[in-house]
């Protein structure tokens, strides 16, 4: 997988397509990233670069709950990629 903004852009859809709000603030976390469950919203550092921000959001892949059946066939497919990937 290519670490590039078209690379963020596609995970940041997929989030957005779930529900999630992805914020990028200033703080002070331990793994970069801070997830809000009971508002589904991602924080994540905004001092990361691309690279940083790609992969806060596929560590926290398993970590959120997707429902592939809500995703159109093209997203459910990079989502499935994405666990296979991240195995």
């Amino acid at each position: 997988m290519k670490f590039n903004r078209y690379t963020l852009k596609k995970l940041e859809e997929l989030y957005e397509f779930a529900g999630y709000e992805i914020l990028y603030e200033k703080g002070h976390f331990s793994s970069g990233y801070c997830l809000v469950e009971h508002q589904k919203k991602l924080v994540i550092n905004k001092f990361y670069d691309v690279e940083g921000r790609i992969q806060c959001l596929l560590d926290l892949i398993r970590e959120v709950e997707i429902d592939d059946s809500q995703l159109d066939d093209k997203t459910r497919r990079y989502y499935i990629q994405l666990l296979q990937v991240n195995n």
